[in-house]
This record gives structure tokens, C-alpha cells and sequence, in this order.
């Protein structure tokens, strides 16, 4: 039996290395998904997901997947497609629109974990300047994006979605570049794939992961003015 959270949002998780290994990294299931609790959780490199109907399930896995800034890797074909693209970045400008393409691009595929719930709880973390979107636009068509939380020194990446070839690169590449910029340390990816390997991802122990944790999620970093290069 996994532990079922306190109605408080102030409670206590478990400890993180209490998470089961099967399935990798269960932590905790209940609770809710206030701002308080969501930020609490992702302190401590905990997040939420479930599928609708579902109780909330809390997570915490190990080995953690993550991106250091400045070691995100920028192909040829995806330099030159950026280049020659046409496409214009943005920050902060559509939270609203990016999590539901992410959603949407969920549901037609193998999950919908961004359930309505989700997107509204995030959509209060956007509000409370917590959560924040970078967005790819092409032609003044929104054709991809990325979000996730900035707590203090740490981004903690949650979806990306792409309408046109390279559009959530485009989105990972540019978030990457403006973390380095405001000296970010880290960005959380969660949960490895080859996708993310191939962007230059890194596998973390939970030991090494936490440490960074302890050390990062103090003052913001996130900035106004997103800085965008017209060319890499």
C-alpha cells in the first residue's frame, strides 16, 4: 500500500526514497492539487500524475532525467531549420493555449494525463507566476511549445507539444538557452527517453538530483523579457 496524503496542503510527503520500484518512482496518491501542495511537492522533486479517474498519484523517480543548460544539443538539421524557418519565440504569452495542445496531443495519443484538472491547477501556478510557457510560432500560428514551474534556480519541465517537425526542440533549445542567460541550474525532465537523450539529457541519482534541489529552489530566477537570438 502506497500512503494517502493528509487533507492539509501543508502535510508532509514521505520520504522520497521510499518510492516504490515497481512502478518506478510511486510515491504518494491524494491530496490535491492547491498551489501550496504542488509547490511543496516539486521542492522536493515530487509531481503529479494520473489518469482521469484516477486518485491523484505522486511521484518521485530515480535515476531523474535532467538537462543542464548549457549542455542542450543543437543539431545541424535543427540549427538550420530554425534558421531558415521563419519562427518567432515567445515566453509567457499563450500558458493557457500551449497546456492545452499539450493535453490535446495526449489524448490523441497514448494517455491524457494532463486532465482538466491539471490544466487548471497549472493555469492557478501560471497565475501565481510560478508556472510559465515558451512558445513557437510560425506564420502568427502557435506550432509548439513547453511548460513547467521556475523555483528559484531549477525549471522543472512538465510537457512539450509540436504541430510542425522540430517546433518542441525549437521550444526546449530556446528554454535552455534563456535558463543559461538568468544562470539557472538545472532543468528537470523527469523521466528519460530517447527524445530527450538526444537533446543531451543526463541521468541523475536521487542523491546527486536532491542535492541540486537543497541548493537551487531558493530566490526566483525567472525574469521578465525573454531573450530571443534571431539565429543559433
Amino acid at each position: 500500500m502506497i500512503p494517502l496524503l493528509a487533507p492539509d496542503p501543508e502535510s508532509p510527503f514521505p520520504a522520497t526514497d521510499l518510492a516504490l520500484k515497481d512502478p518506478q518512482g510511486l510515491l504518494a496518491a491524494g491530496g490535491d492539487l492547491s498551489v501550496p501542495r504542488l509547490v511543496n511537492a516539486y521542492r522536493q522533486g515530487i509531481f503529479p500524475w494520473y489518469s482521469e479517474g484516477e486518485p491523484i498519484l505522486w511521484w518521485s523517480p530515480a535515476p531523474r532525467c535532467v538537462l543542464y543548460p548549457t549542455r542542450v544539443h543543437v543539431s545541424r538539421r535543427l540549427r538550420r531549420c530554425y534558421n531558415q524557418g521563419g519562427f518567432t519565440l515567445s515566453a509567457d504569452r499563450e500558458f493557457t493555449q500551449v497546456i492545452e495542445a499539450c493535453a490535446g496531443a495526449k489524448r490523441n495519443g497514448s494517455g491524457t494525463w494532463i486532465t482538466d484538472d491539471m490544466q487548471a491547477a497549472y493555469i492557478r501556478l501560471h497565475e501565481a507566476g510560478i508556472a510559465h510557457s515558451v512558445e513557437v510560432w510560425r506564420n502568427n500560428e502557435l506550432i509548439g511549445g513547453i511548460y513547467g514551474l521556475a523555483l528559484g534556480a531549477m525549471f522543472f519541465g512538465e510537457s512539450m507539444f509540436s504541430k510542425a517537425t522540430d517546433a518542441s526542440k525549437i521550444a526546449l533549445v530556446a528554454l535552455c538557452r534563456q535558463l543559461h542567460q538568468w544562470q539557472f541550474t538545472l532543468l528537470d525532465c523527469q523521466v528519460s527517453n530517447p527524445h530527450l537523450l538526444s537533446m543531451g539529457a543526463e541521468e541523475l541519482t536521487r542523491r546527486a538530483f536532491e542535492k541540486y534541489l537543497s541548493t537551487a529552489t531558493g530566490p526566483d530566477h525567472w525574469q521578465a523579457g525573454f531573450q530571443v537570438s534571431s539565429r543559433w
